[in-house]
Order: C-alpha cells, then sequence, then structure tokens
C-alpha cells in the first residue's frame, strides 16, 4: 500500500510540473518568458472560473436546437450539374475566387500562376507568371481590374494590375505588401484602396494599397490564421486560427469583439450567411459547424456519426438553405442547412478539394482541387 500511495504522489506531483510546464511555454510564445509561476496559479483559476461563467451564459440562451425548431420544415431537393472543366494548371489548385460580374474566376495553382477564366467559355483570359510557386490564396477586384495573390514563401502580398498587359508577361507586381513574419494565409479587398491578410504570425494586417503601409495591425490568436471572412458593411470580419478559435474583429475600432469556440482542430475556412449575424466553418475536425453571433455560440453542426476526412472549405447558397462543403476524400457534400442532412454529393474530383466558392448571384458553384482542374456547377 505504501509502495502504490509512493507511486501515486510521483505521478501527482509529475502531472503538476507538466501543467505547469506547459502554463510556461504557453507564455513562451506569447513573448513573455519571464513569468513566475507561482504568481500565475492563481490567474489560471480565475480564468477557469471566467470560462465557466462564460459557458453558463451560453447555456441560459440555448434553449432548444436549430434542428428541432426546423422540424416541420419540408425537405429540399437538390438539381446540381457539371456545366464546365476549367482545364490549365499543371499542378494543385489551391485557390480561387469569384469576380463580382459572376461570370469570370480567378484561380491561383502551385505551377506559379495566376488564370482568370471566362466560366462561360472556359477559356483562359488573363494569365500572370509568378516567380514563386507557393500562391496560398487570392483575391480579385472587379472595379479596378486588381487582383492579390499571397506567397508562402515570400510572406508578402503582390497586388497586380490586370490592365497592364507587360505585368502579366513580366509577373512585375503594381505594389508588393511586406510586413507579415510568417506565411500568408488569407487576403480579400476591402476596396480599391484597402485590402486585408492574414498570416502564420498570428496576426492580421489592414494595408493602404496606394502607400503599401500598414493601417491597422489586429493580434489576439494563438495560432496561425488561415481564414478571412468579411462582412458586407466592411467593417467586420472574421478570423479562424490553428488554435481552433474563431474570432470577430471590428475594425474602426481595431479589437477582437467576440472569441467563438467549438472545433477540436485547425480552422481552415469561415463564411458568412447573408444575414450578417450567422457563418459556417469548416476544420480539420471534419465538422461543419454554423455559428450565431448574436447567441455568441455554435447552433448545429454537420457530420456524419463518425467523420473520416477533414473539411477543407466551405461555401453557402444566397439563401443558406445549402451548405457546400469541400473534404479531403475527394467530395463536396450538400449539407441541408435546417435539417442537417445531406441532400447531394458531388464526386468527380480526383484529388482533395481544396477551395470552393459561390458566385455572388447564387447560381454557380465553383470547386478547385489538386487534380489540377476546377469545375463548374450549376
Amino acid at each position: 500500500v505504501t509502495d502504490t500511495l509512493a507511486v501515486l504522489f510521483t505521478l501527482h506531483i509529475s502531472c503538476v510540473r507538466l501543467y505547469d510546464a506547459s502554463v510556461y511555454y504557453t507564455y513562451q510564445v506569447m513573448g513573455d518568458p519571464g513569468v513566475n509561476l507561482e504568481d500565475m496559479a492563481p490567474l489560471e483559476r480565475e480564468a477557469y472560473d471566467l470560462k465557466v461563467q462564460l459557458q453558463e451564459k451560453r447555456q441560459a440562451v440555448c434553449d432548444t436546437s436549430l434542428f428541432n425548431e426546423a422540424q416541420g420544415a419540408e425537405p429540399i431537393s437538390v438539381k446540381i450539374r457539371r456545366r464546365r472543366d476549367l482545364k490549365g494548371h499543371l499542378t494543385k489548385v489551391y485557390a480561387m475566387d469569384w469576380c463580382t460580374d459572376a461570370k469570370h474566376v480567378l484561380s491561383a495553382s502551385q505551377d506559379s500562376r495566376l488564370l482568370v477564366w471566362d466560366t462561360y467559355s472556359g477559356n483562359k483570359i488573363h494569365a500572370i507568371e509568378l516567380k514563386c510557386s507557393w500562391v496560398m490564396c487570392c483575391s480579385y477586384l472587379r472595379a479596378i481590374g486588381e487582383l492579390c495573390c499571397l506567397r508562402r514563401v515570400g510572406q508578402c502580398c503582390s497586388v497586380y494590375d490586370l490592365n497592364d498587359e507587360d505585368a502579366q508577361f513580366s509577373g512585375k507586381a503594381l505594389k508588393v505588401l511586406a510586413g507579415h513574419d510568417g506565411y500568408l494565409g488569407e487576403c480579400q479587398f476591402l476596396s480599391d484602396k484597402q485590402i486585408l491578410t492574414s498570416s502564420g504570425d498570428h496576426m492580421c494586417i489592414l494595408w493602404d494599397i496606394g502607400t503599401g503601409q500598414q493601417i491597422t495591425t489586429l493580434k489576439d490568436h494563438l495560432g496561425e490564421v488561415d481564414c478571412l471572412a468579411v462582412l458586407k458593411d466592411q467593417n467586420t470580419f472574421l478570423s479562424g486560427s490553428t488554435d481552433t478559435t474563431i474570432k470577430l474583429w471590428d475594425l474602426r475600432e481595431g479589437m477582437c469583439k467576440q472569441t467563438l469556440v467549438g472545433h477540436m482542430s485547425d480552422v481552415v475556412d469561415v463564411k458568412w450567411l447573408s444575414n450578417g449575424y450567422n457563418f459556417v466553418t469548416a476544420s480539420d475536425d471534419g465538422i461543419v459547424r454554423l455559428f450565431d453571433v448574436r447567441s455568441d455560440q455554435e447552433i448545429s453542426q454537420y457530420s456524419y456519426e463518425y467523420p473520416i476526412a477533414g473539411v477543407s472549405s466551405v461555401a453557402t447558397s444566397l439563401s443558406g438553405r445549402i451548405i457546400f462543403a469541400g473534404y479531403d476524400d475527394f467530395n463536396v457534400i450538400l449539407w441541408d442547412t435546417l435539417l442537417g442532412e445531406p441532400v447531394a454529393v458531388l464526386s468527380e474530383h480526383q484529388g482533395k478539394l481544396s477551395c470552393l466558392g459561390v458566385d455572388k448571384d447564387g447560381v454557380a458553384l465553383c470547386t478547385g482541387s489538386w487534380d489540377n482542374l476546377l469545375k463548374i456547377w450549376n
């Protein structure tokens, strides 16, 4: 008995030391290596108590579930067909973005090329040769014919003018925005004068395109920031991170207003619904989740009983009734938002789904994959 107690006591001491070590490591990562662990113990307990209080308040307003309230809703049938394959990239397609005219699509690939497609004809209308193959994301601004690509290795955001034919052949950027210390995860134009970027350095930065200077630096995540979603008002945006959280930001104040939790792994994509109160997220944990900013919590999730593949990208229909989710197992699943059931499966890609998006009119879906192809669906 004495030996057993001694072993248990040793295990207890080891666990305490491991916990203290994890706390110390966390604060090292946050840039404060001189933390006194004894002083941190009461703060850790206080933080835990605050988290419990937040959870209790969330539960207080969670008096029902979306699926319970939607039990009387009629099931929907979706007729979706592949309209066209866009062939031209030589290697994996990493990112795509619809133009506001609902006709053109911008795509980025590991083959060091940015292509602009006419989705009606399937022809390429612009091509820009890049000096770096690690193009992780792209954004298209039709108003002035500009597009933006992000380079993982260079840690910079390059803005190109499609009206400049010389730039398309030379790969010379209109403006290069350098300031991040990690890979670039996402970019979105706010206007022809401003662009928002996220990075592996745990930060988001709002840029002035004309001067190339930083306007606002936003930091609150504890992990790499891989995705962004800007609300239509251009003042509010969401960010998803490898720290498993989604944060709601106000650009006017430069502050994080809400932190929403629920995922068990990296958050890799996030999209607003058209009502401006709800958004959907994709994660490596294989679950698509629907959040509501008013109740400050997740209100539903979409997955099979035993998720077998991570979710790499997500989008919604114009009404919000359908969620499009791209998976690592090459499939796109269409989920009924109200009933939580799959209504269709698109299984024509031969590689991991890396990106997808719905045009502004809500009539076409574009999917991009590691099989080098983009597909347009009606």
